[in-house]
């Protein structure tokens, strides 16, 4: 009776097993759910575990989830620090090297699994910003790759840094964290199969709110539906304006960090689609020069609606930041390959995240100037709400929505 207290699910040996062999049960949980529903290992896939300043055990879960499946696992372990340095004393033609070499074994993979820890989030703040853009460039292919011909998916590791950013202990933190990346992915997608219909019938957005007043085309680009694919945690329908479509101001609520530095309330002005003039709160010389990377930084690659019910509050990571519920980000720099690409190319892609809630000052989003979300809510009655945060939590029967392999949910 005392160990069933210990563990919110029924006792089996497997869990037993994991747990008094040091390994957290919730390790074989998130892996299952990395190689079946995010990247859908089978038998003869290779897949390339990229493990970056995470425990040992939960490489060891991965590689064993694999291994049930058929898959046959390659694993490759990174330092933070250990990168620092070599982007401190960087050698362009060691760089293009290791680039070709790392194409090439990605080149060999069916899947990717990232798991990206980080002790310091600002660890790389003092790498020099020539040297972080060189390398930015020469590694863009073997993302362009990984992004575009395998089946991939990306999370964040729980640390006490993240706690810290969060602003919760880390017991809180970690119990959050598992929580929100083993949820029942498969709930949001009825409402995002409304919303990616609605977005591709869209031709004119309109989004307003405090600092913000933006205006611009969507016509010929999908919405696409996430839900636990590509990004653990996930929560998300993205698309991209037309290029040279995007008019207005937006000022971004939402703080962040990007190539190691921090950056708040971020500040643009759009004319035919480029950011014209950039502030922010202290930092418009490292913000510009970032915008200056190359000539694609300064036009927006993607626009997406943030609906994770469990990711209320910004935390300076994209990952959770961008699906948090009520939100939208809005991304200088490069589209993604496929239905929503609308061929902007850059080094760059900086999914800045602008939160709706009332809690944050609200704000509107309109479709054809049909209101789509008011105060971070949808409102349509077309199988929008299903997005909103009292059905995902809730237990309501839904249409289930089967996954056919052709989309990211």
């Amino acid at each position: 009776m005392l160990l069933a207290k210990m563990f919110k699910k029924p006792l089996d040996l497997g869990q037993l097993w994991y747990t008094f062999g040091n390994m957290d049960f919730r390790y074989k949980e998130l892996a299952d759910v990395l190689t079946g529903f995010s990247t859908r290992l089978s038998n003869g896939d290779k897949v390339l575990i990229d493990a970056f300043d995470v425990p040992a055990e939960i490489v060891v879960a991965l590689i064993r989830a694999a291994r049930e499946r058929g898959a046959l696992p390659f694993a490759r372990t990174t330092n933070a620090r250990v990168n620092r340095e070599m982007l401190m004393q960087y050698d362009a033609e060691m760089a293009e090297a290791n680039a070709a070499l790392e194409l090439e074994r990605m080149k060999g993979m069916q899947a990717y699994i990232a798991l990206r820890g980080a002790d310091n989030i600002f660890e790389s703040s003092d790498v020099p910003a020539e040297n972080m853009r060189d390398y930015m460039r020469v590694n863009r292919p073997v993302q362009n790759w990984r992004v575009g011909k395998t089946r991939w998916v990306v999370l964040r590791w729980p640390t006490s840094a993240m706690a810290q950013q969060a602003q919760m202990s880390t017991e809180a933190f970690e119990d959050f964290y598992f929580d929100v990346c083993t949820m029942d992915y498969a709930r949001m997608r009825p409402g995002m199969a409304a919303l990616k219909e609605r977005t591709d019938k869209a031709n004119r957005v309109e989004i307003l709110g405090p600092g913000t007043e933006l205006r611009f085309s969507i016509e010929g680009l999908k919405g696409i539906p996430c839900g636990g694919k590509r990004n653990i945690p996930d929560g998300e329908v993205y698309t991209a304006p037309v290029k040279d479509s995007v008019e207005g101001v937006i000022t971004y609520n939402a703080p962040t960090v990007y190539q190691g530095e921090g950056f708040e309330k971020v500040r643009l002005e759009f004319s035919k689609g480029r950011i014209i003039k950039a502030t922010c709160s202290g930092n418009d010389e490292k913000l510009n020069r970032i915008l200056d990377s190359d000539e694609g930084a300064r036009y927006v690659g993607e626009f997406a609606i943030g609906f994770n019910p469990y990711i209320l509050k910004p935390m300076r990571d994209i990952l959770f930041d961008e699906k948090i519920a009520g939100s939208f980000h809005f991304t200088p720099g490069q589209a993604y390959e496929g239905p929503a690409d609308n061929g902007n190319r850059s080094q760059v892609h900086w999914d800045l995240v602008n939160i709706q809630r009332p809690d944050w000052g609200g704000g509107e989003i309109r479709f054809d100037g049909e209101l789509i979300r008011k105060d971070g809510l949808f409102v349509n009655d077309a199988g929008l709400e299903l997005l909103n945060p009292d059905f995902l939590l809730s237990k309501a029967p839904y249409k289930e929505v089967p996954d056919d392999g052709s989309s990211d949910w």
